[in-house]
């Protein structure tokens, strides 16, 4: 395996993703809202770019373009954590002391993390330094010529690869729409949280993460009991787990906390709904938007007269 000369520090980072379009965006809001210090490099040839109106994606009823399709991922991706840096991948390669990944930009500086996540759907070239034996790579004859290109089928369906720390949610021979493509990204982001949680110490059979915000209200007299959730985790956990009783307590504690952070009063769920659409409206043209507000003013004031 390829490495090349860096200090032996730490990886900076805890997640890096190659490529901004839906695949790399849903990576990123999963492993982001996890508060996994994320980068997303965006700037290389997607190829939802070359759609010229998207008509298929959810939650869009008569469609989006493009540019406004961008604009709200990358809105997301911000919102949630990650911060996105317009420049390409030239490498992703093995640092001397194997801890991690140097990722070194066409333009910036190169940067280290302790996971990468390739989601670009044409080009595999700057993962060419992890391919130990060429399994990365298919070769193919065209015209009496020997050609190579990335084989979409190298990643396990969860993005995993034989490449520990490496991840690829795109290509994929499967996800070739982009509504697909955004939920193989989410499939990816929550492996990556996984494995982060085992790597912190939680066994496998705790490690699985759902992100889901739910009503304070439905939090019942049984669940709203702290020590419900402490028989629940150690009800999971493997009777040869190998944690000491200071660490177990420890991690215990700390996803009770989490779970329950995720129940929401019924002002919070208001204050959370006005922002949201707030948010939506930053990206609506404002013409269209004075346009829609004369009309509900309209709409009122007939309304007053018909009363």
């Amino acid at each position: 395996m390829s490495t090349t000369d860096t200090p032996q520090t730490s990886p900076h980072h805890d997640v890096v993703i190659v490529g901004g379009g839906p695949t790399g965006c849903a990576v990123g809001v999963f492993t982001a809202r996890y508060g996994l210090d994320t980068i997303i490099f965006n700037r290389g040839r997607s190829s939802i770019q070359r759609c010229a109106y998207l008509e298929n994606y959810l939650g869009f009823p008569a469609g989006v373009d493009i540019e406004t399709l961008y604009g709200l991922m990358h809105d997301h991706a911000e919102e949630a954590g990650c911060e996105i840096i317009p420049d390409l991948i030239e490498s992703v390669e093995r640092p001397d002391d194997g801890r991690g990944f140097l990722v070194t930009p066409q333009e910036g500086d190169p940067i280290t993390a302790r996971r990468v996540v390739a989601a670009t759907r044409y080009d595999g070239e700057y993962m060419r330094g992890l391919d130990d034996d060429a399994a990365m790579f298919e070769t193919y004859e065209h015209d009496g010529e020997t050609h190579e290109h990335f084989d979409g089928e190298y990643a396990a369906h969860d993005g995993s690869t034989p490449v520990e720390g490496l991840y690829v949610a795109s290509p994929s021979t499967e996800d070739k729409q982009a509504l697909m493509a955004a939920g193989r990204g989410a499939r990816v982001g929550l492996r990556v949280v996984e494995d982060t949680r085992q790597t912190r110490g939680y066994p496998e059979a705790v490690a699985d993460h759902y992100d889901w915000m739910r009503q304070a209200s439905e939090l019942d007299d049984e669940w709203g009991d702290r020590d419900r959730w402490r028989e629940w985790f150690d009800d999971r956990l493997p009777s040869d787990h190998d944690l000491d009783e200071e660490r177990r307590v420890e991690l215990r504690e700390r996803d009770i906390d989490r779970s329950l952070e995720t129940y929401l009063s019924d002002e919070e769920i208001k204050r959370r709904r006005v922002h949201g659409q707030q948010r939506l409206l930053e990206h609506i043209d404002d013409e269209l938007i004075l346009e829609a507000a004369r009309d509900i003013e309209s709409e009122r004031q007939s309304t007053e007269v018909s009363n």
